[in-house]
């Protein structure tokens, strides 16, 4: 007796689907990291606010929030415009010009982590433990928590940066930019809803 057999139907059985399919699980990873951040702030808010008017909340003598984070700040928006800048280039055409903001893109995102180590040490040289008060573990907590974001973005960014590099997107295929661009402008914009919530707080 023969056994019925019934075929695989693939649901992303063609590019358009497959694409369309991985911007919605993007957009789903970026809702995501954006509660994640979302969380962290507003737990920050409830424990600066919860020390009450007039309460002391940076210890006498502690560094206030670096002002190397100003830097950071000006590195994200780079990261961020220059993934919108390569996705124009290879719209166009320009795969060259694709190429090469992405590898801003990559050197931007390397710098910010340069940037945010001489930072913590500059806070750690003024001898502010994460351990010394509240002021110094959300200090010291965000800006972690960001870095660890921007850490695991750097593989999926230098990977997308080097198929730039070959010419491989195209006008009608520009997803590896689009998906890369998503994550690394919620980077951003995390960023500076976290400098800004601890400059005020500070």
């Amino acid at each position: 007796m023969a056994i019925k057999t019934e075929r695989f139907i693939d649901p992303f059985d063609s590019s358009s689907e497959r694409r369309s399919a991985w911007r919605f699980g993007m957009w789903l990873f970026v809702v995501v990291v954006g509660m994640v951040f979302a969380s962290a702030i507003l737990g920050y808010m409830v424990v600066r606010l919860g020390e009450g008017v007039g309460a002391e909340w940076r210890p006498p003598g502690a560094p206030g929030v670096p002002r190397l984070f100003v830097m950071s700040t000006l590195l994200v928006g780079l990261i961020s415009a220059a993934h919108v800048m390569a996705l124009r280039a290879a719209r166009s055409g320009t795969a060259l010009g694709a190429g090469r903001w992405m590898m801003t893109a990559s050197i931007g995102a390397l710098l910010f982590l340069v940037v945010q180590v001489i930072a913590w040490w500059e806070l750690i040289a003024a001898n502010l433990r994460m351990d010394a008060s509240l002021y110094a573990y959300t200090l010291f907590v965000l800006t972690g928590l960001h870095a660890l974001h921007v850490i695991g973005g750097m593989p999926s960014l230098a990977l997308t940066t080097h198929r730039a590099m070959q010419g491989r997107y195209r006008a009608d295929d520009t997803v590896g930019i689009e998906l890369s661009g998503l994550y690394w402008h919620t980077l951003a914009i995390a960023w500076i809803a976290l400098y800004a919530v601890l400059w005020f707080g500070s």
